[in-house]
């Protein structure tokens, strides 16, 4: 019932994995940068982690046959997510620009897709919250309309996220340990 919202989760996990600049290292451009990196990354990893559990709730019930009991658990990890990306924009805007080229108007639209993030949480938050549990079908196809909405936002927010984590910037923070994914925490999965 929930393996197309399932999906299009996994897709706004790996705007936040990507964001936290996981990925290839490279040289050291200074103790600048990696100070940035390392403030950036340390505020951002609990973020990371909420989101994470978050989508993991939902694995949790993809199988459920209790429409309630997805509702109640869809709902909890919508909130979670809408707390969790307004914070990794609070943490981004609280670390300043990176100090790379192009730092303030790429930490400007990270911000900004982290927010747009959040609202988009939101909404669905709302939308599953407003869903008739009584009704399995109907409820099955408002997850599916639900999921094709995340699927969406995933894509206009990560071209802002991939700028952010790219160049320097990006392999300052790779380099960082609080920026790595823990082994035991993937992302959702479908």
């Amino acid at each position: 019932m929930n393996k197309k919202l399932l999906a299009a989760l996994s897709g706004g996990a790996a705007l936040v994995l990507a964001l936290t600049g996981c990925g290839g290292g490279g040289e050291d451009k200074g103790k600048k940068l990696d100070d940035w990196a390392k403030k950036v990354c340390d505020t951002m990893q609990p973020q990371v982690k909420k989101i994470q559990q978050a989508n993991a709730s939902i694995t949790s019930v993809r199988t459920e046959e209790d429409s309630k009991k997805v509702q109640r658990t869809d709902s909890a990890a919508f909130q979670a997510n809408v707390d969790a990306y307004n914070a990794l924009a609070q943490s981004v805007q609280n670390a300043g620009a990176p100090p790379v080229d192009s730092g303030k108007a790429n930490q400007e639209d990270a911000v900004k897709a982290l927010k747009d993030l959040a609202a988009s949480y939101k909404t669905l938050k709302t939308k599953v919250d407003a869903l008739d549990t009584s009704d399995r079908a109907k409820f099955s196809e408002g997850l599916k309309n639900m999921a094709a909405d995340l699927g969406k936002l995933s894509g206009k927010s990560g071209d802002a996220l991939k700028k952010f984590q790219s160049g320097d910037a990006g392999q300052a923070m790779a380099k960082q340990e609080s920026c790595k994914i823990p082994a035991s925490m993937p992302p959702a999965q479908v």
